[in-house]
Order: structure tokens, then sequence, then C-alpha cells
């Protein structure tokens, strides 16, 4: 619920509510201004101004965990899609195979040595390295997508970037099915390894199958049907992102999964209109991902930080520095990517959106000090999408894998 604290929160009337989520789009398309001019992640600026316009700024409160959840689920449905339909498949099966195990052993090894850097080198409770470990083990596809396209870095070997881009979209689910399973086991629901494992290639085969069958559908339609009207083909892409998530889930499928490759078939096909299908998609993408940011900022209560800066600054750095490289590492021995490239690699690999609302979800559920657990992750994506975004291109420069030549000759 939206409310102003100084109203005994009283819920604002739709006309003040539109007003003020009005002035707060418009305020973010701005902002993403100033994050060009500053080298601040656009993502980042977005998460700030929600937290200037909550309880300890502007006044608005919004306590939902629940509503952030679910606003946060539909949002990253829609940019997943907008994610695999500019997401170009000849640079994509150059870097399938090491991807799709980025995508699902990196992301069990990051959360495995996330859990063994907290529980017995920062000794935090068994729970809380957990819950911490899973929450926070995939790359954020927004991030990702959203700072590779800012920084347009010219690198010498252009399938980093489709490897980014392929791990950032496809490795969700895995994150998310660690999640729930931890969810369950800390609920006392007892899952042996076969269950999870079964579980896990359960969701992701049926998520690859659904997003192909109605990849493939949605393909055939919009080569044999033509609509009356040209604005009725982005309301077909919104159908297709409802229709594509919903079914998949309720099959138990993961629909995040079905997305995006759904997404990749259609963006690599040609059809009618399909410029202003994919333009359309992105713009709408733009949109879901300021709400969803704006609405992860108000959640939050910047006064309760403070108390955890000091092991959420710990958690980042063993995060960063030790559980994402050491995966990567791992994930990439016999590669043909040299040191360097894949420590750029493992640099890139920003937290965002996902382990924030991944994070409500403990709260939803009743578990004790919830509000703590999610103030830790949304404090570690802060430092993330800072310190990571704010220094990736100066990283890949570094590291010398910058094309000069490209970038002189423009």
């Amino acid at each position: 619920m939206l409310t102003l604290i100084d109203k005994e929160k009283e819920p604002l009337s739709i006309e003040i509510a539109m007003a003020v989520a009005g002035i707060l789009l418009l305020l973010s398309v701005f902002a993403n201004k100033i994050s060009i001019n500053t080298g601040l992640p656009s993502l980042l600026v977005f998460l700030l101004l929600g937290m200037a316009a909550g309880v300890d700024g502007a006044g608005l409160q919004f306590d939902s965990a629940q509503g952030a959840s679910s606003l946060g689920t539909i949002a990253l449905a829609f940019i997943l899609f907008s994610g695999g339909l500019e997401t170009e498949w000849d640079a994509i099966k150059t870097v399938l195979f090491r991807g799709t195990i980025l995508s699902t052993i990196g992301v069990i090894l990051t959360a495995l040595f996330m859990y063994v850097l907290c529980f017995y080198v920062l000794k935090v409770d068994q729970t809380t390295s957990l819950l911490i470990s899973v929450i926070l083990s995939s790359t954020d596809a927004p991030a990702v997508f959203t700072l590779l396209r800012q920084n347009k870095l010219d690198l010498k070997n252009s399938k980093m970037k489709s490897l980014l881009e392929y791990e950032s979209g496809s490795n969700d689910p895995m994150a998310v099915i660690l999640s729930i399973c931890a969810f369950a086991m800390l609920s006392g629901k007892s899952m042996s390894a076969s269950t999870i494992a079964s579980k896990l290639i359960l969701q992701l085969g049926l998520g690859l199958a659904c997003g192909i069958a109605f990849g493939k559908a949605a393909l055939l339609f919009l080569r044999k049907w033509n609509f009356v009207y040209q604005g009725l083909y982005p309301v077909f892409g919104v159908a297709l992102v409802c229709i594509i998530y919903g079914c998949t889930q309720i099959v138990h499928g993961n629909g995040y999964l079905a997305i995006y490759v759904a997404g990749i078939l259609l963006g690599n096909a040609s059809y009618p209109y399909h410029n202003p299908f994919v333009q359309f998609q992105s713009a709408l993408s733009w949109v879901w991902q300021i709400a969803m940011f704006l609405t992860l900022g108000l959640l939050v209560n910047p006064h309760e930080l403070p108390s955890v800066f000091w092991q959420s600054l710990d958690l980042t750095v063993c995060l960063i520095f030790v559980a994402r490289p050491l995966a990567v590492f791992l994930c990439l021995a016999g590669s043909s990517y040299s040191f360097n490239e894949k420590l750029f690699i493992s640099w890139a690999g920003l937290k965002g959106a996902v382990p924030i609302i991944l994070a409500t979800l403990p709260a939803s559920m009743g578990f004790e000090n919830a509000q703590g657990l999610f103030n830790r992750i949304f404090f570690i994506v802060l430092i993330s999408l800072f310190f990571q975004g704010k220094t990736l291109a100066d990283s890949a420069k570094i590291l010398n894998l910058i094309d000069e030549s490209s970038s002189d000759s423009k």
C-alpha cells in the first residue's frame, strides 16, 4: 500500500497516486541523463530516486513486500522478453555451451562459495548464510543488459558481450529454483539432492520447450495473419509475454527462461512490422525497469541501512572478489578465454533487481529477521551497481580488452 507517513498511513487517492507515479517516472527520464553524464548506472539512479521519495525523503511509504515481489515478477518477464528480442542468435550460438555452464553450474558454485564464506569465515548464522548465498547467486539481466549497452564497449573479443548477456538472461531460473528450495528447507520441508535435481531439470527442460513452442507458434501466427491496425502488434506482444509466462509456470516450467527463448526466436526472424514490434517492447522494458527499481527503492528504509553497512561490505567483498571469480574461472577452465577476459567476465557479474525481489519473499513467508536480510541484500546490490557498474568500462581498458582500432575509426 502506498501512503503518506504524515497522514496516519491513509492510502493515497487514485488521482494523487497517478500524479505521484507520473512525476517519479518523469524524474527517472531526466535521471537517465544524469546517469550518462556521471557514469553512474541508470538503474542505481532509479533506486536512489525511489529511496529519496520514500519514508526518509519525501515521505511516501510503501510497505508491501508481496506487492513489490509481484511487480518485480511481471517487470522481469517483460525485461527478459525485450532482452531476448534484441539478442543476436549468430552471436549467442558461439557461446551457447560456456554460457549454459555459467548460467547453471556457475550459479550453483557461486552459491556454494558464498555459503562457505558467510558461515565459516564471516560467522553469519546458518539461516542467513543460506538465504544470502542463494539469493545473490545469479547475475542480473536488467543491470547487465543496460550497462553493456550504455557503455558501448568495443571489446577485442566480441564473444564476451554475448556471453555476459546470454548468462544474465538465462541464469535467473537457477537462482529462483535454489531460493525456493532453500525456503522450503527452512520451512521444515525435507528435500533430498535428487529431488532438487529433478525439480531443476523439469523447470529448465519445460521452460526451454515452452519457449521454443510458443515462440514458433507466435512466429507462424505473425507471418500468416495481418492485423488491421499496426498498433495491435505491440498489444499482441504484451499478450504473448503474459501467456508464455503464465502457461509455463502452470505446467511447472520456468517462465523466465521460456520468455527469453521465445524472445530470441522472434527477434531473429522476419515478419511484418518486426522493427516497430521490437522497438515497442524495448520502450515497455524501460517503463518496467524504472517502475521496478523505483518501487524497490521505496520499499527500503534508508535509516536502517547503517546498522548493516559493515557486514554488507564484507559480504560484497566475498561475493565480487572471491565467490564470483572462483565460479567463473572454474566454469571457463579449458576455454579459449584469456586470464584477463575471465577477470572481466567475473567483474561484470552485476547484481540488481532479482536479488532484491527474492529478498522480499522471506518477509511474505514470515521468516524471522526478514527485514534485516532484505537490508543486507539491498545494500550489497547498491554497492555492486555503484562499484562494479561505474568501473566496468575502466576495468576493460585496464585489462587491455578494448579494440582501440574500432574506437579510433568512429
